[in-house]
This record gives C-alpha cells, sequence and structure tokens, in this order.
C-alpha cells in the first residue's frame, strides 16, 4: 500500500514548524534571486534526487541514465561524494577508493568504468571542473546525483524521486516526518518517478495516485519498480547464486536509509531472515566484522549472507571477516524497471532535451 512505511512523531510537530519556516525562507531567496543565485550552464545537466531523508532509489536511476546516455554522449556523474574522507572537487579514476570519493560514485565508477565520475560539495565549482578539465571538457551531460536541492545550480531537466511507501503527499517536514522541504517543493521538477512500486498495481492505481500527486500540467509523472539480479559473491572465493534459486536462511546486512522494501521483497524466496541494519551509509569497522562473524556462526545451516550493491562497497576491504563469511557474503543488484510502459517516452524525453541542448546541437 502507497506510504505505509510512514510514521509520524506527532509531539515533534511544533518542531517540525520551526524547521519549515527556515526552509520556506531558503526557497524564498531562491525563487527570488535575492541573496541566494541560481547558475545556469550551457551544457544539459540532469539531476536526480527527493526531497526526503532515505533512500527513494537516486543511485539505480542515475545508473538507468548513465546506460540510456553513454553510449551517444560523453557522460560525467557529479556527486556530493556523501561520507567520503575528502574534501573538493576530485575527478575520480581506476586508483580512487571508496574512502576518497564515497560509496554510490565508488558503486558507478567500477560499473561503469568509460564514464567519468566526480564528487564535489559544491556542484556549481564541480561544473565548471569538469568543463575545465583536458580530461573532461568533451562532456557533453553532467548527471547530478542527489542533487534536487541544490539549488545553486539549475539543471535543464531536474527530476525528483518519490517512493511509492513513503510518498511526500502523506509524510511530514522533518523532525516528526522525513521530508526535507514542504510537499510543494515537488513543483520545481520537470519529472516525477514514483519509485518502488509494486508490480501488480492496477490502472485505477495509478490514476488514484496520478491524481494525489496534483501535479502541474507541465511535469511528467512516472513509475519504476525494482528488478532483482542474481547474488553476486564480494570476494573471489564466494559463488554466484542463480536469479531463482531457493535461499534457506539469510543474515541480512544493509547499511540503506530504507530496507524495509528489501526485507520484505526477500521474504518470499527465504526459510527465515536475520537482519543486521546499520545506519545510512555505515563505515564498517572491525567490531562490526565481528558481530557479523558471530551472527553467521550462530545461524543454522545452509545459510547466505546478503546485503546491498551500495554495502558491499563499503565492506570489500573488512579484512577481520571470517574465511566463511567471506565466502557466503552477497550483494543483491538491483536494476529500474518502468511499469506503465513508460520507458520509451521517458527514455525518448532525456534523449531529445540532451540532443537539443549539447554545445553542439547543430551537429548532434
Amino acid at each position: 500500500m502507497e506510504g505505509d512505511f510512514i510514521k509520524i512523531k506527532h509531539w515533534l510537530k511544533p518542531l517540525s514548524w520551526l524547521y519549515g519556516i527556515g526552509i520556506g525562507l531558503r526557497n524564498f531567496l531562491f525563487d527570488e534571486q535575492w541573496l541566494l543565485k541560481t547558475r545556469s550552464f550551457d551544457i544539459p545537466v540532469i539531476s536526480v534526487g527527493n526531497i526526503t531523508v532515505g533512500g527513494a532509489g537516486k543511485t539505480p536511476h542515475v545508473e538507468y541514465l548513465i546506460a540510456l546516455l553513454r553510449d551517444m554522449f560523453n557522460v560525467a556523474v557529479l556527486s556530493r561524494g556523501y561520507k567520503r574522507r575528502t574534501s573538493g572537487f576530485i575527478l575520480a579514476d581506476e586508483h580512487s577508493t571508496m574512502p576518497q570519493i564515497g560509496d554510490e560514485p565508488y558503486q558507478m565508477l567500477k560499473k561503469f568504468p568509460n564514464v567519468k565520475v566526480a564528487v564535489d560539495a559544491n556542484r556549481c565549482h564541480g561544473i565548471d571542473m569538469l568543463l575545465a578539465n583536458p580530461a573532461t571538457k568533451d562532456t557533453e551531460v553532467i548527471l547530478l546525483d542527489d542533487a534536487y536541492q541544490h539549488r545553486y545550480v539549475k539543471p535543464g531537466k531536474n527530476i525528483l524521486l518519490v517512493d511509492y511507501h513513503r510518498l511526500i503527499i502523506y509524510d511530514a517536514l522533518l523532525p516528526a516526518g522525513r521530508l526535507r522541504e514542504p510537499c510543494k517543493g515537488k513543483d520545481r521538477a520537470d519529472i516525477v518517478i514514483i519509485t518502488k512500486c509494486p508490480r501488480d498495481l492496477k490502472p485505477m492505481d495509478y490514476r488514484v495516485l496520478q491524481r494525489a500527486m496534483n501535479l502541474m500540467p507541465f511535469q511528467k509523472l512516472y513509475f519504476t519498480t525494482i528488478e532483482y539480479g542474481a547474488l553476486q559473491p564480494i570476494f573471489v572465493e564466494g559463488r554466484h547464486v542463480p536469479l531463482n534459486a531457493p535461499l534457506s536462511n539469510v543474515l541480512l546486512i544493509t547499511g540503506i536509509a530504507s530496507p524495509e522494501q528489501m526485507m520484505s521483497d526477500l521474504q518470499g524466496r527465504c526459510t527465515s531472515i536475520t537482519p543486521m541494519h546499520f545506519d545510512d551509509h555505515h563505515v564498517f569497522t572491525r567490531s562490526d566484522a565481528e558481530a557479523i562473524n558471530t551472527a553467521f556462526k550462530m545461524m543454522p545451516k545452509p545459510a547466505t549472507i546478503i546485503t546491498t550493491e551500495k554495502d558491499a562497497t563499503r565492506m570489500e576491504n573488512l579484512k577481520e571477516l571470517s574465511a566463511e563469511v567471506r565466502k557466503n557474503l552477497h550483494y543483491l543488484p538491483i536494476r529500474i524497471i518502468f511499469l506503465e510502459n513508460g520507458e520509451e517516452d521517458f527514455n525518448q524525453t532525456i534523449i531529445n532535451y540532451v540532443h537539443q541542448n549539447t554545445r553542439n546541437s547543430e551537429m548532434a
């Protein structure tokens, strides 16, 4: 059911009211271009983000865009590199590590080694650096990861992701809810995607969601769901697990903001699930490794350890994991599937925008 993961802390609503005043003032200053200024760039810029705390599927949607555009254009991805141990602008290369650029950029770098990946908390500065750097000055389109609220950049296409299970129309502002700004912030989007939808939505469900979102006439609405791939070993001594292979006992390790969807999706495939939840972008430590070793040792066998692709990037250098854990530790890859026959229209919308706005658009 839509919005079923939302929990409102009603006793914190007075603080949410104060928070809303601050956010409202910030948005007003940007809207009026007074004190806070927005910059446009003469290159296609596509922003992907949300207005809630926690994951709405930003990384797999950015990866979808990379796969869509990389064979036609020179694509660069710019992220802030959340929780990285460095600062300033960094253009990633084959020697970059997860601590240097952050887990999500590192994941994209490994998956798309021929696409330029950069990090900079100051997105305007990051774009300037990409366009000035001899290695990336031929960039034809820039994808901004998690930049919907970074209003210093005015993207050509602004994509807002909304979790089906945490619809913003039912949520409340921080700290009572998980909204980082009021729901009307959705009006800045050119495209709204409701993510993590069940595959069995009926035509009536789509119509109800469309009315409930109450979008502007110029905004496009799409629906996506998650498709899982075969389990992949994190370490060389591990084994591949086929997509439809039955699973007995699973130790599920997650360091993401919203693990409920993954838990729910796996329950139909497993005899039992033992969850180990950590904070979003959690940096795994020696004590975490020891806890994982102990938890897996105590589980009835046969058993499998599953984590997310993002968590895998933070666990691959965790040397304290036992040999048995390393042998049975897998990540579950995911990809985005458009529902209601929306894929072709979405793809063409994005491709047309890039073609029409690239710096050498006449040649394109």
